[in-house]
């Protein structure tokens, strides 16, 4: 059985997995869910890539998934650990060396709205009330420094899209990774935070 090391996006914790480690666990899989240090002003992405690997410890059979801005930081942890497969999942992806907060320039991102009203597009309100609780701030004081990553780490790497997201929407996550990664992104239904919306799907998804 896998271990799935599950990395949250932008200002969340790991409760977001809650429903997909649930589905996993049943399944007899491993789950770890760390919170990121993403209020931390003096945080950057090695620390929070430092933060997964603690969580992970001495596991193996390691599949490492990111979602959103976690796929800054899953490629990180698979250059660190024995990675058998990495999973990004509504992600953004980053080019070696490239900040965070230079990935929207750099990939001619148009946003289409603001980015709260993204999140939770297609959630059940007493989800979006917990989540909404539990979330934290999401420090920028280093989302504008290079990342470390140097250059892609040799481990076998699916990309997962929503068909319906809003804050990164399909096309715009085909081009990424096709320019990218040179790979075609899988698709489930479901906006921004499937993790939440079709936690069943996803966690199906992660297990084939």
């Amino acid at each position: 059985m896998a271990t799935f090391v599950l990395i949250h996006g932008a200002g969340d914790v790991g409760w977001y997995w809650h429903l997909v480690e649930a589905e996993l666990r049943a399944h007899g899989h491993r789950t770890v869910a760390p919170d990121l240090p993403c209020d931390d002003d003096t945080a950057g992405l090695a620390d929070y890539a430092d933060a997964v690997v603690a969580a992970a410890g001495d596991h193996r059979d390691l599949i490492v998934v990111g979602q959103s801005l976690g796929g800054f930081v899953a490629p990180l942890v698979a250059a660190r650990l024995p990675v058998d497969q990495l999973v990004l999942v509504a992600p953004m992806i980053p080019a070696p060396g490239e900040a965070p907060a230079d990935h929207w320039t750099n990939t001619g991102y148009e946003p289409a709205g603001e980015f709260d009203d993204l999140f939770y597009q297609d959630v059940a309100p007493d989800l979006v009330a917990e989540a909404t609780k539990r979330g934290r701030r999401q420090s920028e004081t280093r989302l504008g420094e290079p990342s470390p990553l140097r250059a892609w780490p040799d481990v076998p790497t699916r990309v997962l899209l929503c068909r319906d997201d809003r804050l990164l929407p399909p096309d715009f996550v085909r081009r990424v990774a096709r320019e990218r990664l040179g790979v075609t992104p899988d698709e489930i239904d479901g906006g921004h935070t499937p993790a939440l919306s079709h936690p069943r799907e996803l966690a199906a998804y992660l297990m084939s």
